[in-house]
């Protein structure tokens, strides 16, 4: 499944509780987005986020639906520095 890098922008700090978090989620199974995994800037004010989807355009959906800001979504490609691409081939 494709993999999109999304960047947000929030007017205030961010705080997410386990129940928001749960909530998006919900909402982005039901869309049939995945959400892997967030950074958080030091302001807490913008994140990257890492999602799986069928499109950008569920991806854009999903974060309407959650109320979430969607400012940058672009498909991306998953890309390692050499030593880690081998030590994850040695595990695998």
């Amino acid at each position: 499944m494709p993999l999109y890098l999304i960047e947000r922008t929030f007017a205030e700090a961010l705080e997410v509780s386990p129940e928001g978090a749960a909530s998006i989620m919900r909402i982005n199974d039901d869309v049939g987005v995945r959400w892997l995994y967030s950074f958080l800037s030091a302001d807490k004010k913008k994140t990257y986020c890492l999602y799986e989807a069928p499109s950008a355009e569920m991806i854009r959906e999903a974060a309407q639906r959650n109320g979430l800001p969607a400012d940058v979504v672009i498909e991306v490609d998953e890309l390692r520095p050499p030593a880690v691409q081998a030590e994850a081939a040695a595990t695998a």
